[in-house]
């Protein structure tokens, strides 16, 4: 679900911040979009109201990325027994004109798939972004 819906109170407002901000200060040229999704019945029934979606644009087709947009969708599980909300993963992919030529899931084996991956730096970058991502969302929690 678009982030700028899943906003609902302060400290998820804080969190959605905290995240954009970990990704332009590690790469100042990508613009954030916290509405990646159309607002269309089609892709309304594809949208998950159990992620926060953020996108992120380069200004070009990024060559070390290999790609020109980035999605990322933060997944979130309400336990029902202590009603805990946690983030349970990262799901990151990356596109060009084509469409989607790359993924990387935390859920799975944390590693990038995909016809054109992005730089075994960016990897890295990505993968420890990720990790970042699940302690802000996570550190309510943790405590």
């Amino acid at each position: 679900m678009n982030a700028s819906e899943q906003a609902t109170n302060v400290e998820l407002a804080s969190n959605i911040a905290t995240v954009v901000n970990l990704f332009k200060f590690e790469f100042p040229d990508a613009k954030s979009d916290l509405k990646p999704w159309k607002n269309d019945p089609e892709t309304r029934e594809l949208v998950d109201p159990d992620s926060i979606d953020i996108g992120f644009h380069f200004p070009g087709i990024s060559k070390s990325w290999r790609s020109r947009s980035i999605l990322i969708q933060i997944r979130f599980y309400q336990d029902p027994i202590n009603n805990l909300r946690r983030a349970i993963g990262v799901e990151v992919a990356g596109f060009d004109h084509r469409g989607e030529v790359w993924r990387l899931s935390t859920v799975d084996n944390w590693s990038c798939v995909g016809t054109s991956e992005p730089s075994p730096e960016i990897e890295e970058k990505l993968k420890q972004f990720c990790r970042h991502i699940l302690e802000v969302f996570n550190q309510q929690t943790d405590k």
